[in-house]
């Protein structure tokens, strides 16, 4: 299992529109997220726009790949490109992934 961390940019004056379409997310989408390997999937907003995404998956390339494919990940990533800063291209496929420095669990068993 791999946990992935990443960070996009939210336009502030469109904070609003971006936690309203959030909270009604396409069934299909969650779907298509859910079928492609991603779980224990988290996306966090602070108000100057900073969004943080997190999940895990058994396989970042083959999840990455199924969403790629997928029309109606295409179809959500152009009704969400406009909300972002600097958008250029889908915002799923232009994050950036944060490195992970630390995970409690792991660092507890390594030292017993």
């Amino acid at each position: 299992m791999t946990r992935v961390c990443f960070r996009l940019q939210v336009q502030v004056d469109l904070l609003d529109a971006y936690r309203e379409r959030h909270a009604r997310v396409w069934p299909a989408m969650l779907r298509a997220i859910a079928a492609a390997g991603r779980r224990n999937y988290s996306l966090f907003l602070d108000d100057d726009g900073l969004l943080v995404g997190y999940y895990e998956t058994d396989s970042v390339a083959g999840a990455d790949a199924a969403l790629a494919a997928s029309e109606v990940a295409a179809a959500w990533e152009a009704h969400m490109q406009d909300l972002f800063a600097g958008a250029v291209g889908r915002a799923d496929q232009t994050a950036r992934v944060l490195p992970e420095v630390f995970n409690l669990e792991d660092q507890l068993a390594a030292a017993e």
